[in-house]
């Protein structure tokens, strides 16, 4: 049953990722537009940032869509099918969970935000 089980959700899996990746691309925000330097204010600050996500997950799509909007180039890692990253979101979150924002600050803390909610709050409130 087990077996069954786990066929159902790999097939449903199959058939909805492309859907959802598809959905993704067709409703893409355009993005804020900044003035050259407030961009490389902005580019800068993003480099201490990191999203653990996985490519078809829903919540992580609407973060990726929010940064969008918002223009900001954070790094994405593929906490789904890199061994790697997910050992690192593990590590340092405690959860395999995604998404997962890692925000580094300029002390070298390492804080990590693990809600979509939560997520897109705090981009809204630090670069809107």
């Amino acid at each position: 049953m087990k077996t069954v089980i786990r066929t159902f959700f790999r097939t449903l899996r199959v058939v909805l990722g492309p859907v959802m990746l598809l959905k993704e691309r067709l409703t893409q925000p355009t993005g804020v537009q900044r003035a050259p330097a407030a961009q490389a204010a902005v580019d800068q600050q993003c480099q201490s940032l990191a999203l653990y996500q996985f490519s078809t997950c829903p919540f992580c799509i609407k973060v990726r869509q929010e940064m969008r909007r918002l223009s900001l180039p954070i790094e994405k890692r593929d906490a789904q099918h890199h061994t790697a990253n997910r050992d690192a979101l593990l590590q340092g979150s405690g959860a395999s969970k995604v998404p997962c924002l890692q925000i580094t600050e300029d002390n070298g803390q390492t804080r990590w935000l693990q809600d979509s909610t939560e997520i897109v709050a705090y981009l809204r409130e630090r670069f809107a």
